[in-house]
This record gives structure tokens, sequence and C-alpha cells, in this order.
């Protein structure tokens, strides 16, 4: 499971459903709804939210948007609403550094021209549910730092 902490308007076509897929997944997980990966790391972040069924909602609908944006047919009945403003979750630099270069290179397998338009930029947005602060890479982190 990868839970981009960065922008989804990063993500190829195959990323981008893939985080949906697994973005409903996690959002399964928290309502109690599965049994598998009950226990995956990156759902941590989500439940020491305040709400964290609205926070993994607010994520799901960036991605949506995201989807929306590019004329795909994510279905938004998929996700619960949306309140208001939802409390943001911190997002160390050193955590989006590392999952920006974790995309770089499956873009460059996976979507050579993508990868040449992202390349050159030094830092990408992150996800809006997110607030970048100074720090490393996640405790969470599978990835290595």
């Amino acid at each position: 499971m990868r839970l981009w902490s960065l922008h989804p308007r990063y993500l190829d076509a195959k990323g981008l459903v893939a985080l949906w897929r697994e973005a409903l997944l996690a959002r399964a997980v928290l309502r109690g709804a599965t049994r598998g990966y009950r226990r995956h790391p990156q759902l941590d972040r989500f439940r020491e939210h305040p709400a964290p069924r609205l926070a993994i909602n607010a994520y799901l609908a960036a991605v949506h948007a995201e989807s929306q944006a590019r004329g795909y047919r994510f279905d938004r009945s998929r996700f619960g609403p949306v309140r208001g403003e939802v409390a943001a979750l911190p997002l160390n630099e050193g955590q989006l550094d590392l999952e920006w270069r974790h995309l770089l290179a499956k873009l460059e397998v996976r979507d050579p021209a993508l990868h040449a338009r992202w390349c050159g930029q030094a830092r990408p947005d992150c996800h809006p549910l997110f607030r970048l602060q100074p720090g490393p890479v996640a405790a969470w982190e599978r990835a290595g730092g």
C-alpha cells in the first residue's frame, strides 16, 4: 500500500488508479470493514488524526479531483462526505523527498515523458491534506531513507 504524500498531479495514469484503489482500501480499513491491512504502518498517520474517517475522505476527495481534471470517471459515491475544513496531517520534508525520489524512479521506467517533465523539480507540492514541516523520513516508512 502506498498512500502518497505528494500531490496526485505528479502521478502517471497507472499510479493514480493504484492510489485510488489503495486509498479506498485504507478507508475500508479505517471503517473496520476489512480484515486485511489493519496493521499497515501508513495508516498510523490517519489513525492519529482527530477524525480519521474525515481525513481519509479528504484524502480521497483530492485524488478524485485530480481524476476529474484528467477526464477519468472515478466513482464519487465510493467515499463519504468531506465536512468543512479537515485538520491537516503533518508531513516531514524528509518523507516528501523520499517519496519524490521513489516516484521519479518509477516514472523513469513507466512513463519517460512524465519523468522528463518532473525530474527538474526539486520538491513537489504535497497532497492538500498534508502540511509540510521540517523533519526526517517517517518512522512508518518501509522504502528506506
